[in-house]
């Protein structure tokens, strides 16, 4: 594949007077897990919001697949476009929260089979077999008929990637998925993580679970104040860090 599955070049993006993105230029190949680490507020959560639209970049070019998301060019200029036309893009990138975001008056079942069912019209009893696969993949088989309160919460994020990969997404974003869960849950949802990148899936997580970015990142980039302050195989970033404030960083995390 010659196109990237992630092309970022100089994202900015401001909240009011702040600058939280200040020239974000990356590339994720096809197949690659990129793992996004950093202090809180250093912009990791808001730029992986960028990337599927939920959040309008300032300036710089932000491509998927070789597309934008939320743009069309037209000469030099980007034209933001209407809801409908970004939903559909949007329906191409999965996304899994910090809290799930499941709808709670629904089964487990019928979280997964939402999106296929609305979005992709696809026939009710497709869309059940389609979930059911899905739910036996993240191991939750027995769970189908179960409502949101009554999982733990590791079992809720299964569920939550289930209903992502139900959408047949090209890529999977993570915005820091197990920072909800209890210690021993962690494991549980880390582990399918870890299948998804096995089988090819594109990845870009928001974590600090620094042993999950060493196994399977293909590049860590280390995110402070809006910028890349450095990137590189997680091996040499973690295990050898050229800055001292990744330095400093990795001495709380690690």
């Amino acid at each position: 594949m010659t196109t990237p599955m992630i092309e970022a070049r100089g994202v900015r993006k401001s909240f009011g007077n702040v600058e939280v993105l200040r020239g974000i230029s990356m590339t994720v190949q096809h197949g690659e897990v990129a793992c996004l680490i950093g202090p809180s507020g250093s912009g990791k959560s808001t730029f992986l919001r960028c990337i599927n639209h939920l959040e309008s970049h300032d300036a710089g070019e932000l491509l998927v697949d070789g597309e934008f998301v939320g743009y069309r060019r037209k000469g030099n200029t980007l034209y933001e476009l209407n809801e409908r036309d970004v939903s559909r893009r949007r329906s191409e990138i999965g996304m899994v929260f910090q809290r799930f975001n499941l709808f709670a008056h629904l089964t487990a079942l019928e979280n997964v089979t939402l999106g296929p069912r609305y979005v992709h019209h696809l026939d009710d009893e497709l869309a059940v077999d389609k979930a059911r696969h899905l739910l036996r993949r993240v191991g939750l088989a027995d769970k189908e008929s179960a409502y949101p309160s009554q999982l733990s919460g590791g079992q809720q994020q299964r569920v939550a990637i289930a209903r992502a990969l139900a959408m047949e997404p090209k890529i999977m974003l993570f915005d820091e998925p197990t920072s909800a869960l209890d210690p021993e849950l962690v494991g549980e949802v880390l582990d399918v993580m870890k299948s998804l990148a096995d089988e090819g899936m594109t990845m870009v997580v928001v974590t600090h679970e620094m042993g999950f970015a060493r196994e399977v990142a293909d590049t860590v980039y280390f995110l402070d104040e809006g910028n890349i302050a450095e990137s590189g195989p997680p091996n040499e970033l973690l295990g050898s860090p050229s800055t001292e404030r990744l330095t400093q960083f990795l001495a709380k995390v690690l």
